[in-house]
């Protein structure tokens, strides 16, 4: 059987934007069904804030390669062994918080790359393979290619060294955590603000340097998602479902609370 394509990475290789649905309320196999109705290309799988455990996201990861949605797996910064497991049981791509370092940004990849990328352990069978076993040298090449490795930006250190960072092989996205950048900026939640701006630019232009893609996270308004996705923001995470699900389950009881007089 052949390895699952990626599908956010092929549409980031080929310029496009690819559309990500947080996850931190839902759960179960229907989750990857919804996003991909909906529109959204990836799931954001997040263990670091959300209560969710490796076994749930390894159970919608599942779900997800059959849909046709790209699973990917937040995990804590200091639990690199648990982006392993997510990856040895369904995910095809990982997002590590509070990358302030080239140091941390080496380690990463060191941790998630089948040598000679990095020195990830060899388990065997993957459900990105159906399970069926696969020649160990070709499927670890192929799972280097097709496992997205992002790294997260989300502190003025961080941005100070975007340049080392975005320089290190391996690396696909460097997301940028825009409220907790703000909050250790002294600026909670003032994403227009000129340090912010100045951040985005900072690191589109260690991106396009580098051959690294831009993420961007936490901005939903029109006005400041446009201007940073006009910097090449293409790694875009849409939302999360509980902020989504409470809008439109609001604005529907409000309707029906306004007919009822």
């Amino acid at each position: 059987m052949t390895l699952t394509e990626n599908l956010t990475l092929a549409r980031l290789r080929r310029g496009d934007m690819a559309l990500g649905l947080g996850i931190q309320a839902l759960r179960g196999s229907v989750v990857p069904m919804l996003a991909k109705t909906a529109g959204y290309d990836w799931l954001f799988l997040d263990m670091e804030h959300g209560s969710m455990t490796l076994d749930q996201a390894s159970q919608i990861a599942l779900a997800a390669l059959m849909a046709g949605v790209t699973p990917i797996v937040r995990v804590c910064a200091d639990a690199l062994h648990e982006a392993t497991r997510a990856l040895d049981n369904g995910a095809q791509g990982i997002v590590v918080p509070h990358v302030d370092t080239a140091a941390q940004a080496a380690a990463i990849v060191q941790a998630l790359r089948y040598p000679p990328q990095g020195s990830r352990s060899w388990g065997g069978s993957f459900p990105q393979y159906g399970l069926t076993p696969a020649p160990a040298a070709e499927a670890q090449a192929a799972l280097n290619r097709e496992t997205a490795i992002i790294a997260m930006i989300e502190t003025p250190e961080a941005v100070a060294n975007v340049e080392s960072i975005a320089a290190v092989e391996g690396l696909d996205v460097l997301l940028i955590g825009t409220q907790d950048l703000t909050t250790c900026m002294g600026i909670p939640g003032q994403l227009g603000h000129e340090r912010v701006r100045a951040a985005y630019e900072a690191v589109a232009a260690a991106c396009r340097k580098h051959g690294r893609v831009l993420g961007m996270g936490g901005i939903y308004d029109r006005e400041w998602a446009a201007t940073y996705m006009k910097l090449g923001a293409r790694f875009v995470l849409g939302g999360a479902d509980s902020g989504l699900l409470l809008a439109a389950a609001g604005e529907r009881a409000r309707f029906l609370r306004g007919l009822a007089g």
